[in-house]
């Protein structure tokens, strides 16, 4: 019979989920996923990365329990096992990090601020002030994205087209950009793009899966 200390033989559990998110390319399988389920290839080809690759990773995800899998036909899809719960583990481990890795710090104000220094607009201002109208919520994220799930009434322009759309924006009034989550660099491109055309824009301090995680009200588009 075993002597080992059933704590110790939990947190060698609770290590195996650590472990599991130890990789930067898990980490951004994981954010992937928070926009919604997505076959083995479509996350390869979301993260940049060979499809053998990107199922070794998925596996360890899934191992851990953090990701769950389904067959469907020739084609094997993967989903977050609990959107509220892996969301806040993760966007902890980020909030730990930037307070305390000088890395971090040197990266967010090497990339990230030189496109947007401004404060970004938090879950509670933005509900509020969309709800009333007063500003224009821009999910700069691909079609597919969006169509899984978005911010309510949110208009779907993909950073890379904003340049050819401008004329949806409505002029005047405030814009709160959104994409993938807290690091996703298209709503900074999207400031970066808009700011110096006039538009007043900002960004929201978090994403997508972030929002729904929360708890808060998404919309998704109708299926065809």
């Amino acid at each position: 019979m075993s002597t080992r200390s059933p704590k110790l033989q939990l947190f060698a559990e609770f290590a195996n989920v650590a472990k599991a998110l130890g990789h930067e390319h898990r980490l951004a399988l994981i954010e992937i996923l928070g926009q919604g389920e997505r076959s083995v290839e479509d996350a390869a080809k979301a993260v940049g990365l060979p499809i053998a690759n990107a199922s070794q990773h998925l596996h360890r995800l899934q191992r851990a329990g953090l990701v769950v899998a389904r067959k469907a036909g020739k084609h094997v899809f993967y989903g977050l096992s609990e959107a509220d719960a892996v969301i806040p583990l993760v966007r902890m481990l980020q909030r730990v990090a930037e307070r305390n890795v000088a890395e971090i710090e040197r990266v967010l104000a090497g990339y990230f601020r030189q496109r947007d220094g401004l404060e970004p607009v938090g879950r509670e201002e933005l509900l509020a002030r969309s709800r009333k109208g007063e500003v224009t919520v821009l999910d700069v994220r691909p079609a597919g994205e969006y169509a899984r799930g978005h911010l309510p009434g949110a208009l779907n322009i993909p950073v890379r087209e904003l340049g050819k759309r401008l004329a949806e924006l409505p002029p005047g009034q405030d814009i709160v950009a959104y994409c993938r989550g807290p690091y996703c660099v298209m709503s900074f491109e999207a400031v970066a793009a808009l700011r110096p055309r006039g538009f007043n824009i900002r960004r929201f301090e978090d994403g997508y899966p972030e929002w729904a995680a929360a708890g808060y009200p998404v919309e998704s588009a109708p299926r065809g």
